[in-house]
């Protein structure tokens, strides 16, 4: 899944940015209000942690600016511990949540997989297709309980495709969610992530749907 990280403070927005690729996630960070209302304007995320303190244009801002627009990915809001009017207001103008700083890590991680979870329709933090299960809380994978081994951006493509069970998801939107802004892009590198996936998961499992792209199945 592909996030945006808002965040001006440097060292929170490393930690952030490392502690959701280890996640499983490709991350993007923006260090003021400009960049992060034109990322999200242009780039299709799956989820947004922003930051209200922002420079050069307020989160609230920003997020308002985004739900004008249409732009309904699922935003976290980050605020300060007794700011609780702008708690009010960032729920108001469009968030999904909220944390107050400062904050342990592994919450807000828990707090970005409940947003894309809901985002998908899922319920459970374990991903289920038949002997299929990808756990969102460990990134981890298993066929019929043993442990698959994945590499990062075949676990991206796997952990796209589970969220959206039964979905035709062409290359291209696959393309712009395994990848941060910086990374070289090759759409014809999906091709070789779903040819790895295959020869690891049951068959069958990802079906290729002629001209329009691929489809995880699962069993009733």
């Amino acid at each position: 899944m592909r996030l945006l990280v808002a965040e001006d403070e440097p060292t929170l927005a490393a930690q952030l940015r490392e502690a959701l690729a280890a996640a499983g996630h490709a991350v993007d960070v923006a260090d003021n209000g400009r960049d992060a209302l034109f990322l999200g304007e242009e780039e299709p995320y799956d989820a947004v942690v922003l930051d209200l303190g922002l420079p050069q244009m307020d989160g609230l801002s920003v997020l308002r600016r985004w739900r004008a627009a249409g732009h309904t990915m699922p935003v976290l809001i980050l605020t300060a511990r007794d700011a609780w009017h702008e708690k009010v207001a960032g729920i108001d103008a469009g968030a999904d949540d909220y944390l107050t700083k400062p904050f342990h890590l592994e919450e807000l991680l828990a707090r970005v997989r409940a947003l894309l979870r809901r985002a998908a329709g899922q319920a459970s933090a374990e991903l289920v297709c038949g002997p299929l299960v990808l756990d969102t809380r460990s990134a981890r994978v298993s066929v019929d309980g043993r442990p698959l081994a994945l590499t990062g951006h075949e676990f991206r493509v796997l952990a796209y495709l589970m969220h959206r069970p039964g979905r035709i998801v062409s290359r291209s939107e696959l393309t712009e969610h395994i990848y941060a802004q910086d990374f070289d892009r090759d759409s014809n590198t999906i091709e070789v992530f779903i040819g790895r996936l295959r020869k690891k998961l049951p068959p069958g499992c990802i079906e290729t749907v002629r001209g329009l792209g691929y489809r995880l199945v699962c069993p009733p």
